[in-house]
């Protein structure tokens, strides 16, 4: 989820002279000998033989293509740091293999040992092709990286041998979604539950907007027979959005509101940090993770026992822009929790801000579309067939996780907090299949409205862009409108292939499924299109690598922690953003109690002697509290990437 970047935490290397190339006006490819890769508008550029940097537009982050000769990666790896810095030296924390795909033959990446008070990043890639290797070298400030990682996202995806031609299915018809192919993805979905240890997840399958299958593999709840079926429910997380935004394309029917309207026209209320941001925000912009504001998710998962849909939107009059409007993308949950609160009070003004926008959910959408199993109450979904969350502890064993993490969303539900099966969300897909066509044929929605919703407004990655609570991609030379969903211990996504009618849903109870989502699709098209099978092979790799980090992890953080640390922690803080912490001590171990929920924690020192503090619940394990004091008083500092947060002893 947020805990960690793409990227850990790094290093920052010093520069004598800054490294100022060509500004790029547009996203550019640009080669380096036997590989190309494309560097993003307002990105500056400069070349020499076999070597590419890309700076951010800030002058403090660095995107480096160096091509070496050298017998493995190791080698390739440590020759690029030497032409990039000549006095590069730090410890290598970690090496995985990754998947060798769009040409080449072999990947490694490597992290690097940190000390957090350097608030950088560095990372590396080896790729190799024949006996050549293009090493992808990154260093920069977190900041920058939070907010820019869309632009390192295209640099790294578009990375490939310059003569290398991507495998495409545009132009071709899609194989039907016979009997047969179901059996095929069945068997695919079985073997990785098994290998990403994914209890239980629920499925359906859309062919030319008919749905042609729904059902559940494995269990509800590890160490309980009861099995997933259609109906169970899980948590659908960040695909509410999409449903949101479907609920405000009625009332944009209804000429209740239009996309390019001011949001303050309709909900003078509205507010952000910046009034100059808060004045152009349209009802568009509040779902398109274009408005420069950041993620700020730490402040509504710490505290949430007193939060409430009102208090949700007064949140965001504390979020300031951190990129120029439209510049860059930024995903921002308590904006779309905007956009579905604000659209519930245009249809009930009358009603309280949840009241409104449940309401106007459940009968401008769920009721319609038959989705008669989906519902925000967590009550009614605990009572119900539903789906136990899960995820790996610190001993590398799959534990069901605690229901306290999840509730956190609730107060934002409009942005996360959806409850539904897979019976009921490939309905949803039906409709967006069907461009806005109930299967008896009656419009509950304008095609207009609900493709408006697709329209790229920033761009992702490489052939990606973000739209309203939907993304949109040239999969493979295929247009397909996804979305993934992710809270604790539930992790799902949504695939429509709008061209050829044929989509797929599915919803896990494990966060290692998030593992699974992007292996789904690639799937789903092998067999659509008889692609290259990569499918079974990614979803084993990213099963290795995330044993070797969970080892990694673990090797790194002392449990019990140190004694000497944690007898100088004091019992009581306070962060005015996130809330109270109070330190209990159990024999031996260590336990932060955030009121909302709690986690054991262990000790890890860094690069530079300072001591951290590293939450070890499974749900919530690697987030790092660095201890330090301020003005006589002992302090607590996390970070999220571009805020930071400070627990005071009190």
């Amino acid at each position: 989820m947020l805990i960690r970047s793409v990227i850990a935490a790094a290093i920052a290397l010093a520069f004598s002279t800054s490294v100022y190339g060509q500004k790029l006006d547009a996203d550019t490819s640009l080669v380096a000998g036997v590989s190309k890769i494309t560097g993003a508008r307002d990105w500056s550029a400069r070349q020499e033989p076999g070597l590419i940097v890309l700076e951010a537009p800030e002058g403090d982050t660095r995107m480096v293509l160096v091509e070496v000769d050298a017998a493995d990666a190791a080698a390739a790896t440590a020759a690029a740091w030497i032409r990039y810095q000549p006095t590069f030296k730090r410890t290598i924390k970690l090496v995985t293999a990754e998947e060798a795909t769009n040409g080449w033959q072999e990947r490694k990446a490597t992290s690097y040992e940190t000390s957090p008070s350097e608030k950088a990043v560095i990372y590396a890639e080896a790729f190799r092709v024949g006996d050549k290797w293009a090493v992808l070298l990154l260093d920069g400030s977190e900041q920058t990286v939070g907010k820019r990682d869309a632009a390192l996202d295209l640099a790294q995806q578009s990375l490939r041998p310059k003569n290398y031609m991507p495998e495409s299915f545009a132009g071709r018809a899609a194989n039907p979604l016979d009997a047969a192919r179901q059996e095929q993805l069945r068997a695919f979905l079985q073997d990785s539950m098994k290998v990403l240890g994914v209890p239980g997840l629920s499925y359906a399958l859309l062919d030319h907007g008919k749905i042609v299958y729904e059902g559940g593999l494995g269990v509800r709840e590890l160490g309980k027979p009861a099995p997933v079926d259609a109906h169970t429910l899980f948590m659908a997380a960040s695909n509410t959005k999409g449903m949101s935004t479907l609920m405000l394309s009625t009332l944009v029917d209804e000429g209740k509101l239009k996309w390019d309207q001011k949001v303050t026209e309709v909900y003078p209320a509205f507010k952000l940090g910046s009034a100059e941001t808060t004045s152009k925000v349209e009802i568009k912009h509040l779902v398109c993770a274009c408005t420069g504001l950041p993620r700020q998710d730490l402040e509504w998962i710490f505290e949430f026992k007193n939060a409430t849909p009102e208090t949700s939107l007064k949140l965001l009059a504390t979020n300031s822009p951190t990129s120029g409007f439209g510049e860059v993308y930024q995903y921002n949950n308590l904006m779309a929790s905007a956009a579905g609160y604000i659209g519930g009070h245009i249809a009930y003004p009358d009603k309280p801000l949840g009241a409104a926008y449940d309401e106007a959910m459940q009968k401008r959408i769920f009721t319609p579309l038959g989705m008669n199993d989906t519902t925000f109450d967590m009550a009614r979904a605990l009572r119900s067939n539903h789906a136990s969350p899960h995820s790996y502890n610190v001993d590398s064993k799959v534990e069901v996780l605690p229901m306290s993490f999840n509730y956190s969303v609730v107060p934002h539900r409009p942005a996360g907090g959806v409850w539904t099966s897979a019976h009921d969300l490939i309905r949803y897909v039906q409709l967006e299949a069907n461009q806005g066509k109930l299967p008896d044929g009656k419009q509950l929605v304008s095609a207009d409205a609900l493709l408006a919703r697709r329209q790229p407004q920033v761009a992702v990655g490489e052939n990606r862009s973000y739209g309203m609570g939907l993304s949109v991609e040239t999969a493979w030379g295929v247009p397909v409108v996804y979305h993934g969903g992710s809270m604790f211990g539930y992790k799902s996504d949504i695939y429509l292939i709008p061209g050829e009618g044929i989509g797929a849903v599915l919803l896990t109870n494990s966060d290692q499924g998030r593992m699974l989502l992007r292996p789904m699709l690639r799937r789903l098209m092998e067999l659509l299109y008889d692609g290259k099978p990569e499918a079974v092979e990614a979803v084993r790799g990213a099963a290795a690598r995330g044993a070797a980090e969970r080892k990694q992890e673990r090797s790194a953080t002392t449990l019990p922690p140190d004694a000497r640390a944690a007898k100088g922690l004091a019992q009581h803080y306070r962060s005015a953003e996130l809330g109270d912490l109070t330190v209990r001590r159990k024999g031996t171990g260590l336990v932060f109690d955030f009121g909302e929920w709690q986690t054991p924690v262990g000790t890890h020192k860094n690069e530079d002697g300072s001591l951290s503090f590293m939450t070890s619940a499974a749900a919530f394990s690697g987030l790092e509290l660095v201890a330090g004091r301020n003005t006589g008083k002992r302090t607590l500092t996390v970070r999220d990437g571009q805020h930071e947060y400070i627990f005071t002893e009190r």
